[in-house]
């Protein structure tokens, strides 16, 4: 807070205005209700007693002067030292505050954009995953179609293979049977054509 300093010349003036009128009033009133007996102190008639309150009235307006001159400014200039600085440290404390606030503000956006990027980047390898995965798929079911059609390949030329050993069995075996029967040899040509007809009624 802050102490305003009085103006000491009106204070002067009204003080020695007021000290004549004062010494008047005691005097006037030496005979009156003021006069107390056996206290000597309360005796306004007794010169010594106006005097020592004249003198008192002027200690008090010299310790007055002297305290607004000297004690008030140097309390006033400690007090506005102490407001300047508890100010101060407020606008530092306020300062810090703010900052702390746009560091924490920071601190979430980035956060929240490592999160996000994050999730963008599990999602880009999951994605990556998913197409290597399938193209690997793809690769190996083209590579199994490729084998087992290989494989029907070899299996129908050996089937053909065995079936066509075991059309020249079955005619080489009829022409056998009928030299067996009949002692004569079968027509080999006529033999053969049974035994394709025969195979091809069979499914073979």
């Amino acid at each position: 807070m802050r102490f305003a300093i009085l103006n000491l010349r009106p204070a002067a003036r009204i003080a020695t205005s007021v000290l004549p009128l004062a010494g008047s009033l005691l005097v006037a009133g030496s005979s009156g209700a003021y006069a107390a007996v056996g206290m000597p102190q309360l005796d306004i008639g007794n010169p010594l007693i106006i005097g020592q309150v004249i003198w008192g009235a002027v200690i008090f307006l010299v310790f007055y002067v002297l305290i607004s001159r000297s004690a008030l400014p140097r309390v006033a200039k400690v007090l506005a030292t102490r407001r300047e600085r508890i100010e101060g440290d407020l606008n530092v404390a306020r300062d810090a505050k703010e900052a702390a606030d746009a560091a924490i503000e920071e601190l979430k956006r980035a956060r929240h954009d490592a999160a996000r990027e994050a999730q963008a980047n599990i999602e880009q390898v999951i994605e990556e995953a998913r197409k290597a995965a399938a193209a690997q798929a793809h690769d190996m079911n083209a590579r199994l179609a490729q084998e087992i059609h290989d494989a029907e390949a070899r299996l129908t030329e050996s089937r053909n293979a065995a079936m066509g050993s075991l059309r020249d069995i079955a005619a080489d075996t009829a022409a056998a049977i009928v030299h067996q029967l009949t002692g004569r040899d079968a027509d080999n040509a006529q033999l053969r054509a049974h035994v394709d007809a025969a195979a091809v009624a069979n499914g073979h």
